[in-house]
Order: structure tokens, then C-alpha cells, then sequence
């Protein structure tokens, strides 16, 4: 079993990123954030990136002009006083409604987290002006994917062995305030496992297994902010776990273990 290593964990927003449009080469932008920010990567570092600037080079922004809602969209807008062209965007990006409220929809998105609306934000998103009403940002097809190739790029161009994290800020069910998460990853593990290894009093644990990824995407979410801070990519060094492959879907509960579903 792999123990944490005691050490110093330091996360560096890089500066120069620029407002990124559909078609960004992500890896070559950080490439160049790392130098303006006079940082070399080294082994074992990670790269730790705000969903929306994966979602905007992938180009998932959709007008909303070009959304014609379903009878279903219209009925559950009508319940949750949604726009119903949004609606029938977070029915499309849901395999299940979860729960709802008047301005809230929870849904399980495609990639299978809970999450509000399916991820589905209008914040930091140019609209166009001859748009009524404007565009929304969905989450990446495939974050885990998306991570792998930035990854790739990466290491390529540096030699090294690094680890690649996209993050968006979620809610919990139980507590006020956002959070960033782990919604996609490559090259280190989205939870450790600690059953079987002793306390300080030699008790030996039967149930911890810790969300690392999660804990990773707070630190750096700390560093991006929420609003107008223009600083989607984090580097972090001395992540306390070695790095191996992985995938979002360690994190996910399943549905037979949700008590709240």
C-alpha cells in the first residue's frame, strides 16, 4: 500500500492564458503559460485546468436560439420557472432528473456525476450580441479523454511524467458553497485507497479511502476563483501520491451505495 510522503504542496497559477476560441491547442498554450511563468515541469508534477477553457477549445458552446425544447423540456421548465431551451439542453446532457426546484435542476450527467443543470453555465461565456439571450457552455464529451491528450502533448514536448486534472466547481447537498471536483483526469489517481493501514494506534483502517483528485481540485479552485480572475490553469508540485493511470469513474458512487437516491 502507498504511504503519503511528507512534503511541501505548492500551487502557481500560470499567467498569459488567453481568452481561448474553438480550435485552441491547449497543450501548446500551457506550453507557453509555463515559460511566461518561468516554470519548468518536472516528474510528477500536475497540470490542473478549469473546465471551461476545455470546453470552449472543444467548442461546446450552444446558442440558445438554435434550441427548439421538447413537450418534456416545457412541462419541467414550467416546474422550475427554467428557461425551457436550457431545460432541453440539461435533458439532453442527463441520463436521469434527480431532483428539482423552482431555478434548480440536479440531474446524473452523461459522465456520471450529480451535478446542477448538467454542468451547463452561462458565467465567463462571450455571447453573441446579434444572439438573443446568448450562449451556455456544456462540460467536455469526454473529460477523461480530453485530459489525455492535453497530457500527451505535454509530456511529448517536455519529457516528463506528469499528471493532467480538469476541474469545474460543483455544489454538495449539505453544505452552501461551491467547491472545485475532479471531473476528468489522466495520469494520477482520482482516490487512494487506505483500508487495511494502521492509525497512529496501530488500529487498522477498514472504510478511508480518500477522494485525492477532489482534494487537489479544491487547492487549485482557490487559486482560479470564480468570477473574473482569468486564471484556468494551475500548476501543482508535490502531489503526496505517486501518479498512475486513472479515471474520473474511481470517484463515482454507485448507485446502490447512493442513500440519497
Amino acid at each position: 500500500m502507498t504511504e503519503s510522503k511528507h512534503t511541501s504542496l505548492t500551487f502557481t497559477p500560470l499567467v498569459g492564458i488567453p481568452l481561448i476560441q474553438e480550435g485552441d491547442d491547449l497543450g501548446a498554450l500551457i506550453l507557453t503559460a509555463l515559460q511566461d511563468s518561468r516554470l519548468e515541469l518536472k516528474d510528477g508534477d500536475i497540470l490542473v485546468i478549469a473546465q471551461k477553457i476545455v470546453s470552449k477549445a472543444e467548442g461546446r458552446k450552444v446558442d440558445l436560439n438554435t434550441i427548439v425544447p421538447s413537450p418534456e423540456a416545457e412541462e419541467l421548465a414550467r416546474k422550475t420557472e427554467k428557461d425551457p431551451r436550457v431545460v432541453e439542453i440539461i435533458l439532453r446532457e442527463s441520463k436521469e432528473v434527480v431532483r428539482t426546484r423552482p431555478g434548480l435542476i440536479i440531474t446524473e450527467h452523461r459522465n456520471g456525476f450529480i451535478c446542477a443543470n448538467a454542468g451547463i453555465d452561462r458565467s465567463n461565456v462571450k455571447s453573441d450580441p446579434h444572439s438573443e439571450n446568448g450562449w451556455v457552455l456544456l462540460l467536455p464529451e469526454d473529460p477523461d479523454a480530453s485530459a489525455r491528450e492535453i497530457r500527451a502533448v505535454l509530456e511529448r514536448e517536455t519529457g516528463t511524467e506528469i499528471g493532467v486534472l480538469i476541474i469545474d466547481s460543483h455544489g454538495r447537498a449539505w453544505r452552501l458553497g461551491t467547491v472545485g471536483i475532479s471531473i476528468g483526469l489522466s495520469g494520477l489517481p482520482a482516490l487512494e485507497d487506505l483500508r487495511g493501514r494502521p492509525d497512529l494506534f496501530g488500529y487498522r483502517l477498514k472504510v478511508t479511502r480518500v477522494g485525492v483528485a477532489d482534494e487537489l481540485a479544491a487547492g487549485a479552485s482557490l487559486m482560479m476563483g470564480q468570477a473574473a480572475e482569468g486564471t484556468p490553469v494551475v500548476h501543482a508540485r508535490g502531489f503526496p501520491y505517486p501518479l498512475r493511470e486513472a479515471s474520473h469513474e474511481e470517484i463515482l458512487r454507485p448507485k446502490e451505495e447512493d442513500l440519497f437516491r
